[in-house]
């Protein structure tokens, strides 16, 4: 069974996290989680897939991204994972939330923003070792020293992914690669694009809403709506493809310019179309399409992964002595 078929068989709607977690491993258990690695010639078939859960449900992708990026990451640096496990990727850090890793390879503090926590069997987390440097460590998460909490979260978009802190306590740990090299590494800014995948295939289900809507009846109104959609989605598109390309031709470049790029490009498109479809179709689908209400809740939270003007800035830095060549 492909990606597409399998989501077709799923519910529209995705109550908690618990459900989350069993549509989850039922993806791994079929082995839908196994996607092309950035840079391996085939990126932009990683980018559609995240698209096509992202056009399925948020918080199921949100799960989806994170594991898939454990996988690639563990893949990266030669590792297995044990067969059949869920991943969590980790990496938030809050001044408040911080966890060490001993020399010994213990782990203590707490972390936040740790989503599906209470349904993952394990994950990838950033952490900060004796010289204070950060240090990407994997953690089996059904051990006594691992506490889920019920803190740090109190969403309405995106709740099911339960993304809440979580304390370790003397927990066994295994370190993965060098002090440095989660942020340092090429896939760190790849991997960025793949979550602007998730935001534009979010993004391209609610436009399909406004699409059917126009083909049903001649609503001129409706049909400007649907040219902006068209402009913002198409924007969007040949961002990814030539993003993913990009990354094909030089998987070892920095590619911090090139997702800073992309992820502005496409949050701008999503932010475009939650706009304009909601304009043309009014408050029936939010009252009256669950999955439809559920995309248009859960997007601007995820969106909020990007951090808007301050994004920007960081663009403009990396621009100021560039061109724009046709």
């Amino acid at each position: 069974m492909d990606l597409q078929a399998f989501l077709a068989r799923q519910p529209a709607h995705y109550p908690d996290t618990q459900t989350l977690g069993q549509c989850l491993r039922a993806l791994v258990e079929a082995g839908l989680d196994q996607l092309p690695l950035p840079g391996s010639g085939r990126t932009l078939e990683r980018f559609q897939r995240l698209a096509e859960v992202g056009g399925h449900d948020l918080g199921l992708c949100k799960l989806y991204e994170g594991h898939t990026d454990a996988l690639a990451i563990i893949a990266q640096r030669g590792g297995e994972p044990t067969p059949g496990s869920t991943w969590g990727m980790w990496a938030a850090e809050p001044p408040n939330a911080r966890v060490r890793v001993s020399p010994q390879g213990l782990l203590n503090g707490r972390k936040a923003w740790c989503s599906g926590a209470a349904v993952l069997s394990h994950a990838l987390l950033t952490a900060w070792d004796e010289n204070d440097c950060q240090q990407l460590v994997a953690v089996a998460l059904d051990q006594p020293g691992v506490s889920v909490t019920d803190q740090g979260w109190q969403a309405v978009g995106m709740a099911a992914t339960g993304s809440v802190d979580v304390l370790f306590d003397h927990a066994d740990t295994h370190l993965i690669g060098q002090p440095g090299d989660y942020l340092q590494r090429p896939g760190f800014w790849q991997g960025g694009i793949g979550i602007a995948a998730c935001w534009y295939g979010a993004a391209r289900s609610l436009a399909e809403r406004l699409r059917t809507h126009c083909a049903q009846r001649e609503e001129p109104h409706a049909l400007a709506h649907l040219g902006a959609v068209d402009r913002a989605l198409f924007a969007a598109v040949q961002v990814l493809r030539a993003s993913a390309m990009s990354i094909d031709a030089s998987p070892l470049d920095n590619a911090e310019l090139l997702a800073r790029r992309a992820r502005a490009v496409v949050e701008q498109a999503a932010e475009q179309v939650i706009l304009h479809v909601g304009h043309a179709l009014g408050a029936g689908p939010y009252c009256k399409d669950r999955q439809f209400a559920r995309l248009i809740a859960d997007l601007p939270v995820f969106l909020r992964q990007s951090h808007a003007e301050r994004d920007l800035a960081a663009l403009g830095k990396h621009t100021i002595n560039g061109t724009w060549t046709l």
